[in-house]
């Protein structure tokens, strides 16, 4: 799968929902419930960080979900990618980009949503065939409106910012004409999640799947 082929699947993802919600899970137990309730909010992408012991047997558990896109967030090396694929990740989140993790990617059929935070590097991304990034981290690094002069210079390329983006502050970025969605965390908090309060998870989904963009 090369570089433009694993964008123009990550852009068909990107469209399912204006939040892509990025899931840091400590317990397998709720990978599942967790996943249905986003699904059923109306939130199918999932981003399923590799920062957890047990994030694989997450993902494992949340693709087995109706109607559920899982992908594994924090890819960093070629072991992280071919993991993430066998676990059943259908796509890849990085915070940022090195030649082996594209040709990672490439070799493992793994849509990727490679990471960038200047001028540079979304050019170098974009000559390697990327036009879909994941803007990182995007408050720390001017927010709304470093991402809108990104944009200016280069029109050719769209985000998912991630990284400090709330629901106070997510429509500054989903109002940009190069903003395609968001990630965010925020629609699963911890508080919720450790009490199977499924229910106010479900809530929340719904109110960022409504989110106009």
């Amino acid at each position: 799968m090369t570089p433009q082929a694993q964008s123009l699947a990550a852009h068909r993802i990107a469209a399912l929902a204006p939040i892509i919600p990025v899931l840091v899970v400590n317990d397998v137990a709720h990978a599942a419930p967790l996943a249905t309730a986003l699904v059923k909010g109306g939130l199918p992408a999932l981003e399923v960080t590799l920062r957890t012991p047990c994030a694989l047997e997450v993902i494992t558990e949340m693709a087995k979900v109706k109607g559920g896109v899982v992908g594994a967030g924090t890819l960093l090396t070629p072991q992280d990618v071919e993991n993430a694929k066998a676990a059943g990740a259908t796509f890849g989140v990085s915070p940022g980009a090195t030649a082996h993790l594209i040709d990672a990617c490439t070799a493992n059929e793994l849509p990727l949503l490679p990471g960038a935070a200047t001028a540079s590097e979304v050019m170098f991304l974009f000559e390697q065939g990327y036009d879909l990034l994941k803007f990182f981290p995007a408050e720390a690094n001017g927010g709304a409106p470093a991402l809108k002069a990104i944009g200016a210079p280069i029109p050719q390329v769209s985000f998912c910012p991630t990284g400090g983006v709330t629901m106070a502050n997510v429509n500054n970025y989903l109002s940009l004409p190069n903003v395609v969605c968001a990630g965010g965390s925020w629609v699963a908090p911890k508080s919720a999640v450790e009490a199977g309060d499924w229910a106010e998870i479900e809530r929340l989904a719904r109110e960022a799947a409504a989110l106009p963009r």
